[in-house]
């Protein structure tokens, strides 16, 4: 989601106008014509993941959730309520919210998410750099908990330590590249419970270092490498031929997928030993 770091994949476009807003009105417009559509795919995978973890670890009530870069707390608004993407997209496009300004918006959106609300909904504690972006997510109701904190270049502060202590899964659609190994060692440092952790990776990025830094945590990673995931559209032909580069140093096969002209993601999941 938000992008504030430095280790994002070379040759890939820059949106930092739109990840740090006051509110996810810029994100969306930007966004739409791109047909960026990951958090969608997410959206059943995290369900179904945060059901399965429950049921492994027994009675304790919901399980919660830490969704890293989660920006102005998109997964966390399909994660527990009744709601699409492509819903999300009308909303924040549409003329109802148009000429509202961010404390209008605010106002308008606490009503719109509670009256959407699911009975299964948990816990979701937001970690994410753009401070603004993690700032309405919290004033509307979507995150239980925000932190605007950079894991790559501090450690975690004694708040969000004791949030991760009652994490039970994580989450994360679009950080990989721009988070690594270095803010899951960090995280996992902090845990208390066992974590499970459900992430949408680039193909364009190598996974393995996070693999690694969570074995060492006692987790398992598992991956489907014959199923790739719609993340959007390349911006040009610059983009496009760079992310085919990319997958091709990684052994991967581009044919109908990057070579088709959009970016493609991969699910890798883990859970202790």
């Amino acid at each position: 989601m938000s992008r504030g770091l430095t280790h994002a994949s070379p040759g890939k476009t820059r949106f930092d106008e739109i990840y740090d807003a006051p509110d996810p009105r810029a994100y969306f417009r930007r966004l739409a014509p791109l047909e960026y559509e990951i958090p969608h795919h997410a959206q059943e995978v995290f369900r179904h993941d945060r059901a399965a973890r429950a049921a492994a670890c027994g009675p304790g009530g919901p399980v919660t959730v830490l969704d890293l870069c989660c920006s102005y707390g998109i997964n966390a608004a399909l994660l527990n309520h009744h709601l699409t993407l492509a819903e999300l997209y009308a909303h924040y496009t549409g003329p109802a919210v148009a000429d509202l300004s961010t404390a209008e918006l605010i106002a308008y959106d606490r009503a719109f998410y509670a009256s959407r609300r699911r009975a299964d909904a948990s816990p979701v504690v937001g970690l994410d750099a753009a401070r603004r972006a993690v700032g309405y997510a919290l004033a509307v109701g979507l995150l239980d908990e925000a932190y605007a904190e950079n894991l790559e270049h501090a450690p975690p502060s004694e708040p969000l330590r004791r949030a991760v202590a009652r994490t039970g899964l994580i989450t994360v659609t679009g950080g990989i590249g721009y988070i690594t190994h270095r803010t899951f060692e960090a995280l996992l440092g902090c845990a208390r419970l066992p974590v499970w952790v459900s992430a949408f990776a680039l193909r364009t990025v190598s996974y393995a270092p996070v693999g690694a830094a969570l074995a060492a945590h006692g987790l398992v990673t598992v991956s489907d490498a014959s199923r790739a995931y719609r993340q959007r559209l390349f911006t040009g032909p610059a983009e496009r031929d760079s992310a085919i580069g990319q997958v091709l140093l990684a052994g991967h096969d581009p044919a109908g997928l990057e070579g088709a002209g959009r970016y493609h993601a991969r699910l890798y999941q883990s859970r202790p030993r």
